[in-house]
């Protein structure tokens, strides 16, 4: 990360401060929204929201399918905040500005993330309309030095090498999984490992393929910068993957992946996500009091 790019503690802290100062809600749980999935706020009780142009030091979502705003409210009895709409490497934003909100949630008081995001399958048994617990994930740009990290580290939010062999939450994944089973949607459940490539351009069939030996799942361009970082926090962290698109493996296939097709079946699945979720943060416990 480059000096310019790097956000000072007293940035994150002003950001907080105005919020808690707008707001009388106390987050325990923060949620970001993947593309299209951002009817998951709109299940929010007494609602507060304030759209991302009005918050100090906030950057502005430019993707279709997030609406750029922050709603608080309460989740069958649990003080959530929500993001209505995330941040991306291939907007231009930096890895600093792309995380800005996670490290504001930690100091919110937020203990707990949950990450969202429209996903393509690479594993050959994942079909469209899918949804994957993300048990790990594959930091392709942090391989090349693009990572949220990189810098003079702040030990106020967290140790210099933070392990990441643990970055989901095991029991928040098995929760999930059990909670599919009261719900009737087992069967378009997985568990599997999700990628995050660069963007904004779908994958090459050679790279598709490439993921595939390599044991990825699911592949998106967004998610890992934000829960390395959660991580870094202390926070636990919970992510799910809704499948909107095949990836193609193959030469000569017709169809194509489209960012219309993504919000489509997210639009179709958005209720669905809602309810898991909702049913999964009513069983969740916290070490403070809400």
């Amino acid at each position: 990360m480059l000096a310019k790019d790097r956000i000072c503690y007293e940035t994150y802290q002003e950001t907080a401060d105005w919020l808690l100062a707008s707001t009388k809600h106390r987050p325990k749980v923060g949620i970001i929204c993947g593309s299209g999935l951002g009817l998951l706020a709109e299940a929010l009780q007494n609602q507060e929201s304030f759209k991302y142009a009005n918050i100090p030091n906030f950057p502005q979502s430019t993707v279709q399918g997030h609406a750029g705003r922050l709603v608080f409210g309460d989740l069958r009895g649990k003080p959530c905040v929500c993001m209505q709409g995330r941040f991306h490497m291939y907007e231009g934003y930096s890895l600093a500005k792309v995380t800005f909100p996670v490290r504001v949630f930690r100091l919110l008081g937020v203990e707990i993330l949950i990450v969202t995001n429209a996903a393509g399958s690479i594993a050959d048994g994942y079909k469209t309309g899918d949804i994957m617990v993300i048990k790990d994930h594959i930091n392709v740009p942090g391989f090349s030095g693009q990572h949220p990290l990189c810098g003079p580290n702040d030990e106020r939010f967290g140790t210099r090498f933070p392990s990441m062999s643990d970055a989901y939450d095991r029991g928040l994944c098995k929760l999930t999984m059990d909670l599919s089973k009261e719900l009737g949607c087992s069967n378009i459940m997985h568990e599997g490992v999700y990628c995050m490539l660069g963007g904004p351009t779908f994958e090459t069939p050679a790279e598709a393929c490439l993921l595939h030996k390599l044991g990825v799942d699911a592949v998106g361009m967004s998610t890992a910068p934000e829960v390395v970082v959660a991580r870094h926090c202390g926070m636990r962290v919970f992510g799910l993957s809704l499948i909107t698109n095949e990836v193609v493996k193959e030469y000569g296939r017709e169809e194509v992946p489209g960012h219309a097709a993504v919000l489509e079946i997210s639009q179709k699945r958005a209720a669905l996500l809602q309810r898991l979720i909702t049913e999964l943060v009513a069983r969740m416990e916290f070490s403070t009091a809400c």
